[in-house]
């Protein structure tokens, strides 16, 4: 009896020291599930990665969105310099042209001098009897000399003068027997036309089938042209 009890003792005791066992190694794996589980386990070093990298994503996608913004803002101000550079460019044109039209006017009205290209007219009186023949129909007339001046106007010439007197679209001209007189001024023939404009279209013109020049030689005038690479007509207010 007393040895069985001893072996009941012994089994008794290895019982309760398995159970020990067991327990302390069940807290132990308990603890390191908690451990492991919050911060050891692959799932969540896995969760950590693709939060950070959805973060990196996040970022790079407003960046990208913020560089958009910035592309279209610069875009914006772009279109915005190319208008006011076109603005600026046709006021420059416009100014340009404002200018150009203005030197014309003034030449035109004689007030500044004119020099360029243009082309010589010159009427003569023809030869005549004065017993014979009546005088006025051989000599140069006003009518004559503004069929010239207003051919040579029409066909562009930038500046007129008569025997150095600049001309105007208000000139006054008047013939007086074998003279004429321009704004005030008397000259005696030959009558030397000038003006500055293309040679080739001012030629042109006078030179038409039945135009100008036709109509003079039918008048027995006496007509020379010449085209000048140089003339130089003064201002209305300096007349030397």
């Amino acid at each position: 009896m007393i040895k069985k009890t001893t072996d009941e003792h012994k089994k008794s005791g290895k019982r309760i020291l398995f159970s020990v066992v067991f327990l302390v190694l069940g807290f132990i794996l308990a603890f390191s599930y908690r451990t492991l589980g919050k911060s050891g386990e692959p799932g969540s070093i896995k969760s950590a990665a693709f939060a950070q990298e959805e973060q990196y994503r996040e970022s790079l996608i407003n960046q990208q969105e913020r560089n958009k913004e910035l592309s279209d803002e610069i875009a914006a101000k772009q279109e915005k310099i190319r208008k006011y550079e076109q603005s600026f460019s046709n006021r420059e044109e416009e100014h340009a042209g404002l200018v150009e039209e203005a030197k014309d006017l003034r030449l035109l009205l004689g007030v500044v001098p004119a020099m360029g290209q243009g082309i010589r007219v010159t009427l003569q009186d023809a030869d005549y009897d004065p017993v014979e023949q009546n005088p006025n129909d051989y000599i140069v007339h006003e009518s004559h000399i503004l069929r010239v001046v207003n051919e040579l106007t029409i066909s562009g010439a930038q500046g007129l003068a008569i025997n150095g007197q600049r001309i105007t679209s208000d000139a006054y001209i008047k013939c007086t027997g074998p003279v004429i007189t321009v704004d005030g001024r008397t000259f005696p023939a030959p009558f030397v036309i000038e003006a500055i404009g293309d040679t080739d279209v001012l030629s042109a013109s006078l030179h038409l089938k039945g135009g100008v020049i036709d109509s003079l030689i039918r008048d027995n005038i006496i007509v020379t042209t010449e085209q000048v690479k140089d003339l130089r007509l003064s201002a209305l207010r300096n007349e030397s």
